[in-house]
């Protein structure tokens, strides 16, 4: 083979970062060869053969020994410590099975950092331990190699490049080919995260990151980190790169030894999620070249200001931890203050939670006057965090220290008026950067003038706007659906109306009559218009939003409107689907129910985030409207004028990610907003209408993407049934290529039908989607491999594929035809043997496909694919290409035979009967055996083959196991219900 992925990505990635040699053609006859050698990014090239390390050894020992000995006076002074240091690390890399490995990595980095300490010093006093050389760089050894294999009893793996520093594997580097379509760095990213991190991760104790690329693009990603989570790295605002050269630079930067300490010291967080488990967190690139720019600014002590605009949900609370840790960390900064500056509670309580979960050292919080101005006299040298209105009783200079550095967050809004004033006067020298998170208006000049520097072009000293939001994975695109047309208010006819109704009154008449009658209040809370509006939320809730799992806002006018929808919706939607949170103050009664403490509150949003818990529907007005993270949320019904930034961080509630299924966050316009978003907002980039889409274009967009599709197969009788008709089918993707193609057209199809379901124009389209998607199943790869184009289907796809199927559409009679003997000798002198080999080869894949999850099977898929390709490409015709598939069939069907059928659900069965009798005590039923039959038998009725990967097949196994753990009494042990679930997912 001409390419491949070592001598192409890999070897492309060496010599971008160790150099490369290049012989150069003698200049004139007689004259030697000579050499030239291209210049890398600081790293040093040695085959793994020459690096001196036993394959069960994590890290080089030899390299570690040296930089101790190099970096610690105390420890060259009696190299024998070096023993201590080395058992420490060794004991931290055998305890990551035990503790788990994101705590390993966890107290690893912080020995990297220079965080732990040993008795070295005089009178054995405690002195820091340094295994790298942060503010020195060159004191430090960085070294490449390939093929770094590592050992952990019967598993061995073999990355294709790591990075050491100092002997420490930082990074581990998956290239994948270039040349093949169904291939991409998915596939990198997945080997790590499933297979690698899981059977060896002993590996990955001192990673810092991975990086998995097939030479178009490049994403990493830390330790245990999902693989939709994985990030691109760009420079400036530069395309996703489509090539090898293009991807040169990006390489460069990303993996330069300079960047990745950098990272490592300064861009790297441990935190505790809502679930309580410990995460690991690196920065995405405009964090970190953000973050940089602010501390870079400080450092060189000008301008003292600055404007980072980074659109909702890309991590602006990230990059101030990120930037204030920096800065804490710079001995040149001399200690200094770093004070983060909200304009709301909630986006006070919001950033206190990043701060507190990242655990961050040295940080207060000034919740009152008095607190804040204590702090700042007292020359209070920790991050402080507090709100811009504790700054109103300020009177004069607080503190005049040149290194308080101030990040004021939603920096378009409060900070310019009187209360901006007066925290710019308590600390004259302080630097000020502002954040926000929508785009600044032209007419909002105050902003520019209080944080951009005249230095910065556009006035924005970093911009992550929402297309390349978006075009990074960072946040999803917004729909806006607008809503029941008829119930929209028409200002301009009721002014007409009035007009007309008024004409013979006085102007004195007419101005009172006008308050009474035109307030937007009694407009929007006319009986029968929320009667109709609470109708239709309820079934477009039910119908577009609950199928996925995700939940919904409704966004009401004030708080009695919140009260009368409540009222409403529960006609339609079970009373605890649905809760309102408002600022119940004031002493009207009626809202008294809904007064909660911030505790109470906290533990209604973490239900309302909980997917398995009843509460699906929030009922606001204000509050939750800027600061609340739920990614959950997909739909926003907005019945509320809003405008402008307002507008924006509100419908932004629903563009977090959240797993494969959400492809969008969704606003269904009951107001007709959307009628004047642009107008109303002004802004001065031009991305707004990219970003959002109306319903309606995706609907203009589905009868192409249909036909296109279609395409692939014309002349087949898409009537015909049985393989006769998905043969014919699939005769019309004849390699790999087609298929590829095929792939992504049906891949964006899909997306479409999934975002459009279940709208009633999709009936025309049903018959040929359904064809398209069994074709599309038939020919996806059996090994699983390359998911990037062969993701998997939908919830609502899947639904419409079980619908209807009947089991005699498609006969599975392999077995007859590979254990008769006769049937043999028919098929082997057959006058068409490429199409009896299509028959079987569309069989056995079909029998594979029912094992995918079962790891016996695994080596006959991959079996099957390289026979494919061998055959496609032409490389054994069709008679022998058909006699190795009957030798695969062979195979097939005695591993079957090997494999007891009730094989996975006895494993279930008796994981759960084990599980059971460990809860059993005097409060529970002793009746072990009654209830796993029970489990077991409900579950076989309600699953269907896939169900594990559809939220509709998660959601009816789920509800069938609580039923049954109902009946026993055991539905309020939540750890006992996730354990038995577990169970279910695994073993049926």
């Amino acid at each position: 083979m001409l390419f491949n992925e070592a001598n192409t990505v890999e070897a492309f990635v060496r010599d971008i970062l160790c150099g490369k040699i290049i012989q150069t053609a003698p200049p004139q006859p007689g004259f030697s060869r000579t050499n030239r050698k291209i210049n890398g990014v600081g790293w040093h090239y040695l085959s793994s053969q020459n690096i001196p390390r036993q394959s069960q050894e994590v890290f080089v020992e030899t390299f570690v020994r040296d930089a101790l000995i190099r970096l610690n006076p105390e420890i060259a002074t009696n190299p024998n410590r070096a023993e201590e240091v080395l058992y420490r690390l060794r004991a931290i890399v055998l305890a990551v099975r035990s503790d788990g490995l994101i705590r390993a990595n966890e107290e690893f980095t912080a020995w990297l950092r220079g965080d732990r300490t040993m008795p070295f010093g005089l009178n054995h006093e405690h002195t820091t331990v340094r295994l790298i050389d942060f503010d020195n760089l060159e004191n430090n050894q960085y070294i490449l190699t390939t093929q770094y294999t590592y050992r952990a009893g019967a598993e061995e793996r073999r990355a294709d490049l790591v990075l050491l520093v100092n002997g420490f594997p930082l990074v581990l580097i998956e290239a994948k080919t270039p040349v093949r379509k169904a291939v991409s760095w998915v596939d990198g990213a997945l080997q790590v995260h499933n297979d690698y991190e899981k059977n060896v991760p002993e590996l990955f104790a001192c990673n810092v990151f991975s990086v998995a690329t097939e030479g178009k693009e490049l994403r990493y990603g830390s330790v245990r980190m999902p693989v939709d989570l994985w990030g691109p790295w760009r420079l400036d605002d530069d395309a996703p790169p489509a090539s090898l050269a293009a991807l040169k630079d990006t390489i460069a930067s990303l993996l330069s030894p300079a960047v990745v300490l950098d990272i490592l010291n300064h861009f790297t967080l441990f935190a505790t999620d809502n679930k309580k488990r410990r995460i690991k967190i690196i920065c995405r690139y405009q964090q970190y070249e953000a973050g940089n720019l602010i501390v870079n600014r400080v450092l060189a002590g000008r301008p003292k200001k600055g404007l980072i605009w980074h659109f909702q949900g890309s991590g602006k609370s990230l990059l101030m931890v990120f930037a204030a840790q920096k800065m804490r960390l710079r001995s040149q900064l001399r200690n200094p203050t770093v004070l983060i500056v909200v304009d709301r509670l909630d986006l006070d309580a919001q950033i206190s939670a990043t701060f507190h979960a990242s655990d961050i050292p040295n940080l207060v919080k000034a919740e009152t006057c008095a607190e804040l101005e204590k702090l700042l006299k007292q020359d209070t040298r920790k991050i402080i965090i507090t709100t811009i209105f504790r700054f109103g009783e300020a009177n004069g200079v607080l503190n005049e220290r040149d290194n308080i550095i101030v990040l004021v967050d939603e920096a378009h809004r409060t900070q310019e008026g009187n209360l901006g004033m007066k925290m710019r006067a308590a600390l004259p020298n302080a630097f000020l950067f502002g954040f926000t998170g929508t785009p600044i208006n032209r007419s909002d000049r105050n902003t520019f003038y209080a944080f951009g520097a005249e230095e910065d072009e556009r006035g924005y000293m970093s911009r992550y706007g929402f297309e390349e939001s978006i075009r990074d994975g960072a946040t999803l695109p917004l729909h806006f659906e607008p809503r029941l047309v008829e119930l929209h208010i028409d200002k301009d006819a009721i002014d007409q109306a009035y007009a007309e109704l008024t004409g013979g009154l006085s102007d004195l008449d007419k101005e009172t009559l006008a308050k009474a009658v035109t307030k937007m209040a009694v407009l929007v809370k006319v009986p029968d218009r929320i009667t109709k509006i609470c109708a239709d939320i309820a079934e477009h809730y039910q119908q577009k939003v609950a199928p996925n799992g995700f939940k919904g806002m409704v966004v009401t006018y004030d708080q009695e409107c919140c009260l009368l929808y409540k009222a409403e919706l529960d006609k339609h939607l079970p009373p605890e689907a649905s809760e309102i949170v408002i600022s119940a103050t004031g002493k009207d009664e009626r809202f008294k129910p809904y007064q909660r403490s911030r505790d109470q509150e906290e533990k209604l949003l973490d239900r309302f985030r909980d997917a398995n818990d009843p509460l699906k529907i929030l009922v606001v007005t204000a509050k939750l409207l800027t600061g609340f993270d739920a990614p959950i949320l997909q739909a926003m019904y907005l019945d509320k004028p809003l405008k402008a930034h307002t507008l924006i961080q509100a419908i932004c509630r629903t563009n977090r990610t959240y797993g494969k299924n959400k492809t969008h966050g969704l606003v269904v316009d009951y107001l007709g907003v959307f009628d004047d978003v642009a107008q109303s907002l002004d802004f001065d980039e031009q991305g707004f209408q990219q970003v959002i889409s109306e319903i309606t274009a995706l609907k203009n967009e589905l009868p192409g993407a249909v036909q296109k599709c279609l395409a692939y197969f014309l002349g087949v009788d898409r009537t015909l049934s049985g393989y006769e008709g998905l043969i014919a089918a699939q005769d019309c993707l004849p390699n790999n290529d087609v298929r590829d193609n095929f792939a992504a057209d049906y891949s964006y199809l899909a997306d479409l039908w999934e975002a459009l379901s279940p709208d009633p124009m999709l009936i025309d389209y049903e018959t040929d989607y359904k064809w398209l998607s069994q074709v599309y199943t038939s020919v996806q790869p059996t090994t699983g491999m390359g998911k990037l184009l062969w993701h998997a289907l939908g919830a609502k796809t899947i639904e419409l594929i079980h619908q209807n199927v009947r089991v005699e559409a498609v006969r599975d009679d392999l077995e007859e035809i590979v254990l008769d003997a006769e049937l043999l000798e028919v098929v082997l002198n057959s006058p068409d043997p490429r199409r009896k080999a299509k028959e079987i080869e569309f069989k056995i894949a079909r029998r594979l496909r029912q094992h995918i999850d079962n790891p016996r099977f695994r080596a006959l898929s991959e079996r099957l694919e390289a026979l494919k390709e061998r055959h496609e490409q032409g490389q054994i015709h069709s008679v022998a290409f058909l006699k190795d598939l009957l030798d695969l069939a062979r195979d097939l069907v005695q591993t079957e035979k090997d494999t007891p059928p009730q094989e996975d659900e006895d494993r279930g069965k008796a994981a759960l009967t084990e599980l059971f009798s460990e809860v059993r005590n005097e409060h529970t039923p002793k009746m072990v055996e009654r209830i796993v039959n029970d489990i077991d038998e409900i579950v076989r009725v309600v699953r269907f083959p896939g169900w594990q990967k559809t939220s509709a097949g998660e959601r009816e196994v789920r509800q069938a196991l609580r039923k049954t753990l109902f009946k026993y009494a055991l539905h309020q042990d939540k750890e006992l219900f996730e354990k038995a679930y577990g169970y279910i997912k695994q073993y049926y």
